[in-house]
């Protein structure tokens, strides 16, 4: 059994890890620590390193050994696509394992976090099966040519992942940097490091080569900022805050890394009149309070049409109301905590915003009475209604179990209402009108749309925001062909001389 799995059955004495780098997890012995924290307690659960800018280049340098070793670089293409098939495999063998442990460190429901970790495997066999088909292109060009491209791995990638979904968010990266042959470092959230240097663990005694996969556990002052200059990355990719990844892609930038960072949202759901109510609340349930509200994708602004509004109002806090908060390891439980007493803090303030800018509370917006002294960071589903576009509630990502209802009249409204923010991530419609479920989708700023539905996932379908959501995708194609780089190739197939500066040849073609 693993120092990991003792954690989860024996959580008394809190274990220390060190950096997961060229292989092998290191010694932590004499380094400064830093404490992780079960949400749902409050209680320190293990210690892991507080990495420096030197483990940063020594993790980085690892994977660009790796990246040029025949081990890693030489291998066959085939020879590849076994190995990360392997490792999806060994993943799903180990699933029950990382199921308490992302539990334990992040707080979400067990019922929650088995869900979504049990799909992670397959993005490992999507990218290897995008890999075997992938296939370089012959260009039709004037002349006696044969023009053609050469896809190559970009090379080293560093992937800095949030605490809200741990294991996915790394391992849709982590999927795709193997499968096109680069190497990559980690820097999972100094909240939730735990499942990620697992992985690391796990992939190494499956067969990964040494260096290829790389962890390094630390703040994002020091190790994120570190990792996202770095002269040895060649491409960053970064799910957080759009503050974060401003920070974190202009140091990137100075090296010409590519990128692709997924950053905050403030989504728009629009509900017409015309929709399945009792439905569409389901939905807004789901998509507001699922994973305590902490995610990017959040049903943060429902906007009502005023026929079904008070109607919409009144359901969703009932709904809210009725949630289970409690221990996330409860089957029956369905929300737990969020993760720290920092992110509890800021939804409770912007419960008093919200009172204070003349909003309604409808449900929600206080610490349950039966959990204040569990230790844990918990906190009610909240609702408020009443609100107008202009407040802040309606503006600023909140990132917890906080939702907000706008009323508007027209279709024409519920664009430009939805429309009328900094943020473009994900949106959503509910309508029995098919027509204008196709205009809301075409019209509306986002990146990800969904038709009577939220949060809905796939390994094939692309992932990403405009404005100041990101750039760039994760998930499908798009995602995985962004990880090369193109090399063109061009062939002179008709052997006849050539003398750019022969006297005669005043009608030669330059290029």
């Amino acid at each position: 059994m693993s120092a990991f799995s003792n954690l989860v059955a024996d959580r008394a004495a809190p274990r220390s890890f060190g950096l997961f780098i060229d292989g092998a997890l290191q010694p932590a012995t004499g380094r400064r620590m830093m404490p992780v924290i079960a949400p749902a307690t409050g209680e320190v659960i293990a210690e892991v390193v507080e990495a420096e800018a030197a483990d940063v280049d020594a993790a980085s340098r690892a994977a660009r050994r790796a990246f040029e070793s025949d081990e890693w670089g030489g291998m066959a293409l085939r020879a590849r696509c076994r190995l990360v098939n392997r490792l999806a495999d060994v993943m799903e063998a180990h699933l029950e394992e990382l199921f308490a442990l992302e539990t334990l460190n992040n707080g979400r429901p067990i019922r929650e976090t088995r869900a979504q970790i049990a799909r992670v495997p397959d993005l490992f066999r999507y990218n290897a099966s995008l890999a075997m088909a992938r296939r370089d292109a012959v260009i039709p060009v004037e002349g006696d040519y044969h023009a053609f491209t050469n896809l190559l791995p970009v090379g080293v990638v560093a992937n800095v992942t949030p605490f809200n979904h741990p294991l996915l968010i790394a391992c849709r990266n982590i999927a795709p940097t193997l499968a096109s042959g680069c190497t990559t470092v980690v820097k999972p959230s100094e909240l939730t490091p735990l499942t990620t240097l697992r992985l690391a663990e796990l992939f190494a005694e499956a067969g990964l080569p040494a260096g290829v996969l790389n962890v390094v556990t630390g703040y994002g002052a020091v190790a994120g900022k570190a990792l996202s200059e770095h002269p040895g990355i060649n491409k960053l990719v970064l799910t957080g805050g759009t503050e974060s990844g401003r920070a974190a892609g202009s140091a990137a930038a100075r090296n010409f890394a590519s990128q692709t960072l997924e950053l905050g949202g403030k989504t728009p759901v629009a509900v017409f009149a015309d929709c399945d109510v009792d439905r569409a609340v389901s939905y807004a349930a789901f998509g507001a309070f699922v994973g305590a509200g902490q995610t990017c994708v959040c049903a943060a602004r429902h906007l009502v049409q005023r026929p079904v509004y008070d109607e919409f109002v009144t359901k969703l806090a009932a709904r809210a109301e009725a949630i289970r908060v409690g221990d996330p390891f409860e089957m029956s439980t369905q929300m737990g905590p969020v993760i720290s007493a920092r992110q509890r803090e800021r939804v409770l303030g912007f419960v008093e915003t919200g009172l204070a800018e003349g909003a309604r509370l409808a449900a929600g917006g206080r610490i349950p009475e039966e959990l204040g002294n569990s230790g844990g960071f918990f906190v009610r589903p909240t609702v408020f209604a009443d609100v107008t576009p202009e407040m802040t509630i309606a503006r600023e990502e909140v990132f917890g179990p906080f939702t907000v209802v706008i009323p508007f009249d027209t279709e024409e409204d519920a664009l430009r209402i939805a429309n009328d923010s900094p943020y473009g991530l994900a949106a959503a419609v509910h309508t029995g009108d098919v027509a204008r479920a196709h205009r809301f989708a075409r019209n509306v700023q986002a990146g990800i749309v969904w038709i009577n539905d939220h949060h809905r996932v796939d390994a094939a379908s692309p992932w990403g925001g405009v404005k100041l959501s990101g750039i760039g995708r994760e998930f499908g194609e798009e995602a995985f062909n962004a990880y090369f780089t193109a090399k063109a190739v061009m062939v002179n197939t008709s052997g006849a001389p050539f003398d750019w500066y022969d006297p005669a040849a005043l009608d030669a073609r330059l290029n």
